[in-house]
């Protein structure tokens, strides 16, 4: 399997990278910094330089057909425009670069599609947070709402909030509402590889926090409608 995922450098995407690259699948990064490029290949990824809030979707989507890649199988959206940034870039990323991927894939005939959104997303914002957040949640509403309209094999994680701490391997994983909670981010990236591994499990909207089910089980329990 052939995977591209955009925002290749983010904390989430280099754990996936690593974890499918280990499982003999091929990995390409989508990065924006070319200084990046060197993590990716040392963990077995293939990093492409490219702009998403520069970029069009008739250039990316002639990257994901093109022979040159090996055909691909799936895209992750893993990119965010990252903490201290404002509220623009969290449309110009969280949202429009999402559009901007699936808007590819679709041309390109690329139906499976991950994307990573947030717990809170689909609901109005905390009021008690402020309105970076605000338009956080708004773009991360927006892109579920686009990719949710699109005829692709689609698949939205929304995980809790996220933590260095080291892998668990076991999660709740499943439908609104799952409650409130931290995960890893090495266990989203878990969850993630399994689900690129399960095309059964497609157009579903999900919620991740840590839990007792490991990966495999709570993935499978999914994809056999349990």
């Amino acid at each position: 399997m052939h995977v591209v995922i955009a925002g290749g450098h983010g904390q989430i995407a280099l754990r996936l990278t690593e974890t499918l690259a280990a499982g003999g699948h091929s990995v390409t990064g989508l990065i924006r910094d070319p200084d990046q490029a060197e993590d990716l290949t040392a963990i077995g990824g293939r990093p492409i330089v490219l702009d998403l809030e520069q970029a069009d979707a008739e250039h990316l989507a002639g990257l994901l057909a093109s022979e040159t890649y090996g055909g691909v199988d799936a895209v992750v959206f893993a990119a965010g425009a990252g903490p201290g940034s404002g509220a623009a870039r969290k449309d110009s990323v969280d949202r429009a670069a999402s559009v901007l991927l699936a808007d590819a894939a679709e041309r390109a005939g690329v139906r499976r599609f991950l994307q990573i959104s947030s717990m809170g997303a689909g609901q109005e914002a905390d009021p008690d947070r402020d309105e970076v957040w605000a338009a956080y949640i708004d773009a991360k509403t927006a892109a579920e709402e686009d990719l949710r309209a699109r005829e692709l094999d689609w698949v939205i994680l929304r995980p809790g909030q996220l933590t260095d701490d080291p892998p668990t391997g076991s999660v709740l994983l499943g439908a609104p509402p799952v409650g409130r909670g931290a995960v890893t981010r090495s266990d989203v990236a878990a969850v993630l590889a399994e689900l690129l591994c399960t095309p059964a499990v497609a157009k579903v909207v999900l919620e991740l926090r840590g839990g007792d089910t490991p990966v495999a089980d709570a993935v499978g329990a999914l994809a056999s409608g349990g």
